[in-house]
């Protein structure tokens, strides 16, 4: 926007919308085969440039995982990972953490990988002095954007984190400073609802966070 120029107005009926596409955006594991459109998956990642980032450094780093050996490696190694983690619950959560489906990595029609370049060119040290972790949440807030951005258009986003991140950054060959943030499924729901999962399978139920007073 230009200086002096006009800024929109958002009124109570994109207000109402945007708080519906909130609610709409879900963890999605259940994907159909149905490819994206050309093109796609380049422009939500182009959405990502507005997304806010400290010092400007726009640490995001994107990985389309296109290779089927490597996207079947990546998904043998969560299923692995998926046997052992169950391990740390009792009989009778270890029963519910079975019955979840907990990625789409077999089915979505694309898998990102996300990475934070905590060494970038960009921005110039700012703002990361005393929190260098700063660069990591900038890239979490560009796949929030990301999430949104794909919602508005009928995709959907699930995000794997049931894995070794050495093993992700070995499997795609990237540089040493780049630290491992999401594994990305990506592509248009089977079913959609505004319930999350878990919360269906009454795993967790969303509560209503705490404003605290100090």
């Amino acid at each position: 926007m230009q200086d002096g120029a006009r800024p929109p107005v958002f009124d109570e009926d994109f207000r109402t919308e945007f708080e519906t596409l909130l609610a709409w955006r879900r963890d999605v594991r259940h994907f159909s085969d149905e490819a994206l459109p050309d093109g796609a998956l380049e422009r939500l990642i182009a959405l990502t440039a507005l997304a806010p980032s400290v010092g400007n450094a726009q640490p995001w780093r994107f990985i389309r995982i296109s290779s089927p050996d490597r996207r079947a490696r990546l998904t043998t190694h969560v299923d692995a990972a998926s046997r052992i983690a169950v391990r740390a619950y009792d009989s009778e959560r270890a029963a519910a953490y079975r019955a979840l489906k907990l990625h789409g990595l077999r089915e979505a029609p694309e898998v990102l990988a996300v990475f934070s370049d905590e060494n970038p060119a960009a921005g110039h040290g700012l703002g990361i002095a005393t929190m260098p972790e700063m660069l990591r949440y900038s890239t979490v807030m560009a796949i929030h954007t990301f999430w949104l951005a794909a919602r508005a258009q009928g995709i959907g986003v699930g995000w794997v984190s049931i894995l070794e991140p050495r093993f992700v950054a070995d499997l795609l060959d990237v540089p040493e400073h780049w630290s491992l943030i999401a594994i990305l499924c990506i592509g248009y729901p089977k079913s959609q609802t505004d319930e999350p999962e878990l919360a269906a399978r009454g795993w967790q139920h969303r509560s209503t966070p705490e404003l605290i007073d100090r």
